[in-house]
């Protein structure tokens, strides 16, 4: 009587073949990184100078900030499109001088506006189970509206000093709006990591019926999310005003876009959030040396806007294409 011999064993797949694997099994922030880098080392090696680093850093610091509002709701399948308008809001009350109190009673005033927006949009969207789209597109308008009526009466002016200073001022070389970045970066990633809340998140992005089923207070963690969300857009008011020095009606407005697309570039995407918030943050890095790197090349707003949603498009399909490839 004669056995058949064992199947012989698939071999193992080449160092090169796992690095590669590994590689595109990365968000697509990541090689986009290296990827503009390069580019940037061939043709404007001048914006690798420690003088213009630490300078787009610091332009990144905002949208940085504002992915991880939105990194937040997004895990737990949600969106803000609010923070456009949060941002006019916080402009116009410390420069417009409308309303007569000191620089701290002011910045008070626009912690607590975004407090009420995130409560808001929490209430709205968990209560009335209301499309949180829907819900943050018009808080944003109705805020944006209401700033545009008072400016025909009191246009805004000058930012704070105090403001324009801190977005100017270094500490060993590291731009202060950088550090306040990381400072808000670092814990969020820790909370993520390493605490129930975190874990709440997961559960509830990866599946929303099974964690209400399970005890879990999803509706709580989508509301604390958005408040999140807010008081985040709240700390991009102060570093955009610092920035550019005067209020304005424009200030931030294309924030919410951008921050959705970091966020999916990044390697968050609507209920899922592998990865942590480094990719996030390395996305919003990209996004920055990018309108940096094209503005150098000279192309013209029209043609940077396109080219910058066809990268953007293609990297989040190919993102969503390999997840679905390796679930």
């Amino acid at each position: 009587m004669t056995t058949n011999p064992p199947p012989a064993a698939a071999p193992a797949p080449s160092a090169a073949r796992r690095a590669l694997r590994w590689l595109f099994a990365l968000p697509p922030a990541y090689l986009g990184t290296a990827v503009l880098l390069l580019l940037a080392a061939m043709l404007r090696p001048q914006l690798l100078s420690m003088f213009l680093l630490p300078l787009i850093a610091r332009q990144a610091a905002p949208l940085g900030l504002a992915v991880i509002g939105q990194s937040l709701v997004m895990r737990a399948r949600s969106i803000d499109l609010s923070s456009g308008g949060v941002i006019v809001a916080v402009s116009y009350i410390l420069t417009s001088g409308y309303f007569p109190v000191s620089d701290a009673v002011a910045m008070a005033m626009c912690v607590g506006l975004g407090l009420c927006v995130g409560v808001l949009n929490g209430v709205l969207i968990v209560k009335a189970r209301a499309s949180s789209m829907i819900v943050t597109l018009a808080v944003a308008m109705i805020l944006l509206g209401i700033v545009i009526a008072l400016s025909q009466f009191r246009a805004p002016g000058d930012a704070p000093e105090f403001l324009r200073a801190f977005a100017r001022q270094r500490w060993w070389g590291v731009p202060l709006p950088v550090l306040l970045w990381l400072a808000v970066l670092v814990p969020v990633a820790l909370l993520l990591r390493s605490t129930v809340f975190g874990r709440y998140l997961d559960a509830v992005g990866a599946n929303p019926q099974a964690a209400a089923l399970s005890g879990i207070p999803y509706l709580r963690v989508i509301f604390v999310g958005h408040v999140a969300s807010a008081l985040v857009s709240v700390i991009c008011g102060f570093i955009l005003v610092g920035f550019v020095g005067k209020g304005s009606i424009t200030l931030g407005q294309d924030l919410a876009l951008n921050s959705l697309a970091a966020a999916i570039l990044g390697g968050v995407n609507f209920g899922n959030g592998k990865g942590g918030m480094a990719g996030p943050a390395v996305a919003a890095f990209m996004l920055t040396f990018l309108f940096n790197f094209l503005t150098s090349l000279g192309l013209g707003e029209p043609g940077r806007l396109m080219l910058q949603g066809a990268i953007i498009a293609a990297a989040a399909l190919a993102w969503s294409l390999n997840r679905g490839r390796t679930s």
